[in-house]
């Protein structure tokens, strides 16, 4: 019989980074070994129970297909949440629309955006980073061109290495602040002059801010904040800053054209949350204090582990906000090769590699365990470095 062809595209992105960290996880387990598992960012903090017991009494008897565009009372409930935050003013009804988590509409933004028959149909990416801007460019017929992230940059893209030409081709420019992996934030400076090259050759300046309440000293800026200077949209989630990753509940904020492209599409491949979880979002975005209370606590698994990372020798590079730390590999090592003694020991972490070529040299760790297992790590890594 013969066989069914698949894609290019999905042979050409071969196996999601973190699918190999769980095939690991499950071997060890099986062989015994006690982990505890710094590898993929999946918070494990107890989402409020305010937000369950809302989830809860909005479960209907009869079930319907939610609405792309969202229920009215979310997108207020986001634009209050953005004023209050960034101070920008959106309008509910034109300049948001509720997402899936982000993952899937950040994924899902070059089916809307990219003629992969024209002449603009590059996307720009950041790397090490998130490979989901890349998957979906690659699914749209794109080409992707990945920009370095260098320590000596602030772990920022050198916007002055790109030419023109390049600018001119660009269909959509992604960029993660505070950044996964390396923790860095972005300066307003820079966003600044991103949404100006946006505006000046016609791209979109896409923002994918996860972790924008994710910190440790001071409130990161959003992209949102120049939006009066460009072509920018703003894509923000529930699945960090209220751990709800389960809940899969986010936003994107963009200019009444782009959102109404985005209604327009977005009916055809169904991706609004519940309706049920729509309203514990709401919940949710409304409440700053739960929020507080999990900087707290990730503030505090990363002040059991520094000092010893300190004492050993390694060096941790940006990790200013975020659930991670991005850390130096010791010299002489790989980062896979470091992770991999890490895993003999029964610590799960991350190479850098995983996430591009310009990782190598570092590893990082998702700040996801309890607190006392991050106790108990650091007295892992005191013996095992």
């Amino acid at each position: 019989m013969a066989r069914v062809q698949l894609s290019p595209a999905l042979t050409a992105t071969g196996t999601y980074p973190f699918v190999k960290l769980e095939e690991a996880k499950r071997r060890l387990a099986a062989q015994g070994v006690d982990l505890i598992d710094f590898g993929k960012g999946d918070p494990r903090e107890p989402t409020e129970a305010m937000i369950r017991a809302a989830l809860a009494a909005s479960l209907p008897e009869i079930s319907t297909y939610p609405l792309a565009e969202g229920l009215p009372e979310l997108r207020q409930s986001v634009a209050r949440w953005c004023a209050r935050r960034f101070g920008v003013e959106l309008d509910p009804d034109t300049e948001i629309i509720p997402t899936y988590g982000s993952k899937e509409a950040i994924f899902l933004l070059a089916q809307v955006l990219v003629d992969r028959d024209g002449d603009r149909r590059l996307v720009v990416t950041t790397e090490p980073g998130y490979p989901v801007p890349d998957r979906g460019a690659v699914f749209a017929g794109a080409e992707v061109l990945q920009l370095p992230l260098l320590e000596e940059n602030g772990f920022l893209p050198d916007l002055d290495e790109v030419d023109a030409a390049t600018w001119n081709r660009a269909a959509i420019v992604w960029i993660n602040y505070p950044n996964n992996p390396t923790g860095a934030v972005a300066p307003l400076d820079f966003l600044k002059q991103l949404a100006d090259l946006s505006e000046e050759h016609g791209f979109l300046l896409a923002s994918d801010e996860a972790y924008t309440e994710l910190w440790f000293a001071d409130p990161p800026h959003s992209a949102l904040e120049v939006r009066d200077r460009g072509n920018v949209a703003v894509f923000n989630t529930l699945s960090k800053r209220s751990s709800m990753t389960g809940y899969r509940s986010g936003f994107a904020a963009a200019d009444s054209d782009l959102i109404g492209a985005l209604k327009q599409f977005r009916p055809s491949v169904g991706t609004a949350p519940q309706e049920f979880v729509q309203r514990a979002s709401i919940v949710a975005w409304n409440d700053e204090a739960h929020v507080e209370r999990t900087r707290a606590a990730y503030r505090r698994k990363r002040d059991a582990l520094l000092p010893t990372l300190d004492r050993k020798g390694i060096r941790v590079a940006g990790s200013k906000a975020t659930m991670f730390l991005w850390l130096e590999v010791p010299e002489g090592e790989t980062s896979e090769a470091f992770a991999t003694g890490l895993l003999d020991h029964g610590l799960i972490v991350s190479p850098g590699t995983f996430f591009g070529p310009a990782g190598e040299g570092y590893w990082r760790m998702a700040l996801v365990p309890t607190e006392a297992e991050c106790r108990r790590a650091a007295e892992i890594l005191e013996q095992a470095l």
